[in-house]
């Protein structure tokens, strides 16, 4: 008869504990510690590029739906997961690679997405979300007329929550401020103007290449002209091809936002969430210092806030 004891898997992984060895002189400390902390660092990135992300409301562009302060988790999965887009902590962005999501943006989505630059910028200055709401999708016709909004034709209702503030003027030299350059939209009378949609031709001219450089320059090619032509890739042409589908986004704070009346479309690409719900609100100018205010400014009412 056979008396060994059956095997067990409980005891096996105590046995296992017993034998790995812990840390005793500070370089293993330290590299134990370094361990740790990377490893950490890996697994925030790779939730924040595939699913769930947290996100602070810097401005009050999109007041009254979200807040200045409000704290949010956004669905990554719905408009395609990433690999990591930037590392953790250090705001420093990374390449990334974004796979095929479940939908699209759409017209009245609330999305969070990569800035991409000043109007007049290839790059922005630093890597950052944006938090804005999609008006119009590729292919669109988008035109504001005494600030009502009209998408091919239709005029699209403010958002619940969205406002107007007739009392905010106009911004100085808000002609010369608006994307495209040279056609001199304001925030309340825009367009109309055709949301790229990839495959669409644009026509060229050294007239109207200052309207378009950018935008082309952000496709990947060098753009140049003269009095009497125009230069992508060193080779005269009177056309573009679009290469990708983009949308517009506007704050429904309309009066009270630089949006894409601003600076410009947003690729689809760049688009990497959608929020879901408040999970926290306070009031994010007041320092650390001030303890007792801050803890005063949490609002309350703002948790369990569902984005629409």
């Amino acid at each position: 008869m056979n008396n060994k004891p059956a095997f067990s898997f409980v005891n096996y992984l105590k046995n296992k504990k017993k034998e790995q060895k812990k840390p005793e002189t500070p370089r293993e400390q330290l590299i134990s510690w370094v361990k740790t902390i990377l490893g950490a660092i890996v697994v925030v990135m790779f939730i924040n590029g595939a699913a769930i992300a947290s996100f602070v409301v810097p401005t009050g562009s999109m007041e009254n739906t979200v807040m200045t302060g409000d704290f949010l988790f956004v669905n990554k999965f719905l408009y395609g997961p990433t690999t990591p887009q930037l590392i953790p902590f250090f705001n420093i962005p990374i390449p990334f690679y974004k796979f095929p999501g479940i939908k699209e943006p759409e017209k009245e989505d609330v999305i969070v997405f990569i800035y991409p630059g000043d109007r007049d910028q290839v790059e922005p200055t630093e890597f950052v979300y944006y938090l804005k709401r999609c008006v119009a999708t590729a292919g669109d016709v988008l035109e504001i007329s005494n600030k009502k909004l009209i998408v091919n034709g239709k005029e699209m209702e403010l958002p619940e929550n969205g406002q107007y503030d007739r009392n905010q003027p106009i911004y100085p030299g808000d002609k010369q401020r608006t994307f495209p350059p040279g056609l001199g939209y304001t925030r309340d009378n825009y367009g109309p103007i055709r949301i790229p949609k990839k495959g669409d031709v644009i026509e060229l001219t050294p007239q109207n290449i200052r309207q378009w450089d950018v935008f082309i320059t952000r496709e990947g090619h060098e753009v140049t002209s003269t009095s009497s032509n125009v230069y992508i890739d060193n080779q005269i042409v009177t056309n573009y091809t679009v290469a990708r589908d983009y949308c517009f986004a506007l704050g429904d704070n309309r009066d009270n936002s630089l949006d894409s009346r601003y600076w410009g479309f947003v690729p689809y690409d760049n688009v990497v969430g959608s929020p879901m719900v408040v999970y926290w609100s306070w009031d994010t100018n007041l320092p650390i210092s001030q303890l007792i205010d801050k803890i005063a400014s949490i609002r309350f009412g703002r948790m369990g806030t569902i984005i629409r």
